[in-house]
């Protein structure tokens, strides 16, 4: 979250306060099926729908967010050498 902090003069004193940006609202439109998934979701995260939304948002337009490869690592399961599909790929490309 971007924090920006501000020094003031309360009664000749120095304070330090954070300024935070002003949330806005934003109306969103989902699947029907979705919807209560992801509330599910966010909920076992121990966030609301919210903030996991703004957090992907902003992962995504800051350029962090995780390449192809690191997204999908572990995903999928080698085929079985026995696989007919692993012996014709193995012909043609070993």
């Amino acid at each position: 979250v971007f924090h920006r902090e501000v020094m003031i003069r309360i009664l000749h004193r120095p304070i330090r306060i954070r300024v935070t940006p002003m949330k806005r609202k934003l109306t969103i439109t989902v699947d029907g099926e979705l919807l209560p998934k992801a509330k599910r979701y966010a909920r076992s995260q121990g966030v609301s729908l919210s903030s996991l939304i703004e957090t992907e948002l902003r992962s995504l337009v800051s350029g962090e967010a995780a390449s192809f490869s690191s997204r999908w690592r572990g995903e999928f399961e080698p085929a079985a050498r026995e696989d007919p599909r692993y012996e014709a790929l193995a012909r043609k490309y070993l």
